[in-house]
């Protein structure tokens, strides 16, 4: 039984500086998503918190020799912290079901295993990736040098915070960086005990460090810091452009932004089993009700098969059920917060408004838990400069639009500001590969939808969803700065 108490849960709460717990800053409360009720309060990070784990860190980096002992040291180190995640996946599962929106059941079959095993991956990059020697006249010798920057400085989201954390800090830390992170304000406690057991693993103190607050203020401050020489941020486009903009005015920083997106997904007729493909389009759009920067919120489908997909679509989504993220019966996640619901809500009532038709859905689920779940929302009838078509709402809502050929298929799933993630859906090997080769997104799955456990294959949009990659040998060596030498014998 996975069912557990929220008051029993014991929450890590303050920053993670030097090693140990450090408070500083005013109290910021941090509500249950599931329920509303407050589940604990945070020390809001004010910019001389920032500095002082950022100056702790540069100096942790220094004195450590973190970024320069043997890489397969590095590499047991990240193993130990990997194996201790799992030794506590109970621990830590809890802590991300009772402060996020993961059910308990996901939090440990999936988070906690993801996040181990994301670890795993870049110890194993530590020794394998980084420098050359070149080719040059017969009398000199010409190497590229890879070196850490030195304190790499993350900003994590609140969807799935412990899984999104493991991206930025196992490539920082296995290239030899020092790291100082801040999770979002909405999710800030899991994170924590994430940075206590690398310590534990023996990770130098002061090499993982943890802020917690605001973006605007504990945020901008880390990314601004003279000391901080890379960022990796996953959040909204909006903010991406705003932390690319200080990176540039603040020393000309390097950044790795995962940022929005609108991701279609393109079912052609000759798809198959209406049946599974009616399972990838309900995974692909309500999984944690739709909080996901890929989620495959637009369905562009072949007329011939549109209204029978769409009738085994809603079929499906009609059994899920909201429950509280500490039951393990529950499937169904709430949303964030009241200003998340909001912004959801908004953007469907807007594009009804308009002239969409909400096939199933449209609005919030009658219940007494006191959070805020929304219907999975199926809306039809839609154009592209709907509201709900047109922008990131990141919610459980599915915009519906129906192509007759290959080509307006196509013209249809390019989205105009978003490349972060699409699928396609046929048994036409050439089809596929048309379709790959012309949509503009930095991922592109066919007759799947979503990631899997293979951290070899790089993440990362194109156009307004981000620039460079998270996950694969890319992330690692973004990770590292290279210097060239060239010796003349």
């Amino acid at each position: 039984m996975l069912d557990f108490e929220p008051r029993d849960v014991i929450l890590p709460q303050g920053h993670f500086i030097g090693g140990k717990l450090a408070q500083g800053g005013p109290a910021l409360d941090v509500s249950r998503p599931s329920d509303g009720k407050l589940l604990g309060a945070i020390p809001d990070a004010t910019a001389d918190i920032v500095d002082e784990a950022v100056t702790g860190a540069q100096q942790a980096w220094e004195s450590s020799g973190w970024g320069y002992r043997p890489p397969r040291e590095r590499g047991r180190i990240l193993r130990r912290w990997a194996d201790l995640l799992d030794a506590n996946a109970g621990e830590l599962a809890r802590l991300e079901a009772v402060g996020s929106t993961r059910p308990i059941r996901d939090a440990l079959a999936h988070e906690i295993p993801f996040t181990a095993e994301c670890i795993r991956f870049f110890a194993e990059c530590a020794d394998k990736f980084g420098g050359d020697a070149l080719p040059t006249r017969r009398d000199s010798l010409g190497l590229i040098l890879a070196e850490p920057y030195g304190v790499v400085g993350a900003i994590a989201p609140w969807n799935f915070p412990l899984s999104m954390a493991s991206w930025k800090c196992g490539p920082a830390l296995a290239a030899g960086n020092a790291i100082v992170l801040k999770p979002s304000e909405l999710t800030p406690f899991s994170t924590v005990r994430f940075a206590e057991l690398a310590v534990e693993a023996g990770v130098p103190a002061g090499i993982f460090n943890v802020i917690q607050g605001r973006g605007a203020v504990a945020g901008a401050a880390l990314v601004k810091h003279p000391l901080v020489r890379k960022i990796s941020f996953t959040g909204s486009t909006l903010t991406g452009a705003s932390i690319m903009s200080d990176a540039a005015h603040h020393g000309m920083k390097p950044v790795t932004l995962e940022l929005g997106g609108k991701s279609p997904q393109l079912v052609y007729d000759d798809a198959g089993d209406l049946d599974a493909l009616a399972d990838r389009i309900v995974r692909g759009f309500t999984s944690n009700a739709g909080q996901a920067c890929v989620s495959g919120s637009r369905l562009i489908v072949q007329r011939g098969i549109a209204d029978a997909l769409i009738e085994k679509v809603a079929a499906a989504v009609a059994a899920l059920r909201p429950g509280l993220t500490w039951h393990e019966a529950t499937r169904y996640a709430p949303l964030i917060s009241e200003r998340q619901a909001s912004k959801v809500d908004g953007a469907v009532r807007d594009s009804l408004a308009g002239g969409a038709q909400a096939y199933c859905g449209g609005g919030f689920f009658e219940h007494d838990l006191g959070g805020h779940f929304y219907r999975p929302t199926i809306l039809t009838g839609v154009n592209s400069d709907m509201l709900a078509v047109r922008e990131e709402i990141f919610g459980p809502v599915l915009t519906v639009q129906e192509f007759d050929d290959e080509e307006q298929g196509l013209a249809l799933a390019d989205h105009p500001t978003y490349g972060l993630a699409a699928s396609v859906h046929t048994q036409d090997l050439g089809r596929a590969m048309r379709a790959t080769r012309r949509l503009a997104a930095g991922t592109v799955w066919v007759n799947r939808f979503g990631r899997t456990g293979d951290f070899i294959v790089p993440t990362g949009g194109f156009k307004g969803s981000g620039i460079g990659k998270d996950l694969g040998r890319q992330a690692f060596e973004a990770n590292l700065r290279y210097k060239s030498v060239l010796i003349d014998f």
